[in-house]
């Protein structure tokens, strides 16, 4: 096996380790840098959210004339949030959010069986106040914050005590069977916001298989150049000076000297191979004399 080989195949293998390592390291760093930007996204919808709550509570349910015959569900805190996180959805569609609640007073609220799952998960830790978790949706994996709706103020009982405390036109609007029995610091459901996986996966796939990519040229690049300095510098001079061996090793002194000039070690090589020339080339003309 020739020094080249050996040399390109300690080469390769520390390359393979080095890219290994390193692709174990980006490829995990990568996946929880999108992990971590959906989370984060997922938070600022959930505070969006809160805000608009708190905007139609404190600033629009007040200033609305009470009309027993007439019940608005714009006025209605949870119903504007989610109407609003519906009008952001047709332009960012990659992000959901809903009030699944166990027993709503709206249909389109009632908690699936996960989210049935993450309700009664705040019900049974009462100072839990966020999780965060995958699913496996139709659309692929898919990342969802929630956070608990707990019953804090008396007059939302009003509504959502019994049936004949409501409004008329509420239980005329959504029924009598659903909505009711809620008790005051009960937690009712969750606020879940979802946003699908498999764009940021995808973006994250895409960056790593880009830096490998980059990587890998940049070992191609410098292989080539550590081969060329090996072959010029190392592998060149040697193999000229064991033909010139072989050649005075058969009695042909007829070998031009190596240039010896420089410092490093194989200018110090050829200073000794051409001393070693010479003094056997003295010492066959005195025993030829």
């Amino acid at each position: 096996m020739g020094l080249r080989t050996k040399f390109n195949l300690v080469l390769l293998l520390v390359f393979a380790i080095g890219l290994s390592v390193t692709g174990y390291v980006s490829y995990n760093l990568l996946q929880k840098n999108a992990r971590d930007e959906v989370l984060r996204n997922a938070g600022v919808i959930m505070e969006a959210a809160l805000s608009m709550r708190y905007y139609t509570q404190k600033h629009v349910s007040p200033k609305l004339d009470y009309q027993p015959d007439t019940f608005l569900p714009e006025s209605v805190p949870a119903f504007a949030a989610t109407e609003m996180m519906n009008q952001l959805r047709k332009k960012y569609d990659n992000y959901n959010y809903k009030e699944a609640v166990l027993n709503p007073t709206n249909p389109r609220d009632r908690a699936v069986e996960w989210e049935a799952d993450v309700v009664n998960d705040f019900r049974n830790n009462a100072g839990q106040q966020e999780i965060m978790g995958m699913r496996n949706a139709a659309s692929g994996p898919a990342l969802y914050l929630a956070r608990p709706l707990k019953i804090t103020d008396p007059g939302c009982l009003t509504c959502h005590s019994t049936p004949d405390k409501a409004p008329a036109a509420m239980v005329a609007q959504y029924g009598a069977n659903n909505g009711f029995g809620w008790k005051l610091n009960e937690t009712i459901g969750a606020q879940v916001v979802t946003v699908p996986m498999s764009l940021p996966i995808a973006n994250a796939d895409r960056a790593f298989l880009t830096f490998m990519a980059s990587l890998t040229g940049v070992f191609v690049v410098l292989f080539i150049i550590l081969n060329l300095m090996l072959s010029f510098l190392i592998v060149r001079p040697i193999t000229d000076m064991s033909e010139a061996a072989n050649e005075i090793s058969t009695g042909n002194m007829d070998i031009p000297e190596f240039a010896d000039k420089g410092k490093d070690e194989m200018a110090l090589l050829a200073k000794s191979f051409n001393r070693m020339r010479r003094s056997l080339q003295k010492a066959i003309s005195l025993i030829d004399s």
